[in-house]
């Protein structure tokens, strides 16, 4: 019965909280929400909301592929390099740029040229793209027959037996080769897992 009464309080209390107004994030209206998750006053706003978001999505896209053209050793930048490259916006460059405050080289109409150290010296790093993960390197094994222990070896050199020695070659991705009836695996991989413990 306890758990109905409790049950009971909390709808009342979810209930009341839909009854708080609310101020729209997008127009900054107060309305009466019909959810208490609700932040747009209508569905005029929330698909404003949504077009400015998909806006902003484009915006940072273009500008990714636009700063990926940007040599990084160029040494002048363009007002609109400048910009993207330390998110300032242009109309703030040119100000800072008429007021001596950033110098700069002009070249010509609309060919005004910002020094990156100067940039960097007063707004800090330029923005970088994310690096490509580097593939991982792969291991060089030497599967020649003197680089190598059978199995047996392996079994008798670490007292173990034969069974767990393939269990482990197999959990470790281990690289095998067989010759004859016998099967080997490189020296150093082995003395790495078993003189490690690695496999424990």
């Amino acid at each position: 019965m306890w758990h109905l009464c409790i049950l009971m309080a909390l709808k009342l209390e979810i209930k009341a909280m839909k009854r708080i107004n609310k101020q729209c994030i997008v127009c900054g209206e107060v309305f009466l929400p019909k959810t208490v998750t609700s932040v747009y006053c209508s569905p005029k706003c929330s698909k404003k909301a949504y077009k400015q978001k998909m806006k902003q999505l484009k915006n940072e896209a273009d500008i990714k592929a636009m700063i990926e053209k940007i040599p990084q050793d160029r040494a002048f930048l363009s007002v609109s390099e400048a910009g993207m490259l330390f998110g300032i916006a242009k109309r703030t460059l040119y100000r800072f740029v008429g007021q001596g405050k950033i110098p700069s080289v002009n070249l010509g109409t609309r060919l005004v040229r910002i020094d990156r150290r100067v940039m960097e010296g007063m707004f800090g790093p330029a923005r970088s793209l994310p690096q490509a993960e580097s593939a991982p390197k792969k291991k060089l094994y030497s599967l020649e027959k003197e680089d190598c222990y059978s199995i047996g070896e392996i079994a008798q050199r670490f007292q173990i037996s034969e069974g767990s020695v393939y269990s482990h070659i197999r959990k470790y991705s281990i690289p095998t080769r067989q010759i004859g009836k016998h099967v080997y695996a490189p020296k150093s991989e082995i003395d790495n897992l078993y003189n490690g413990n690695d496999f424990i």
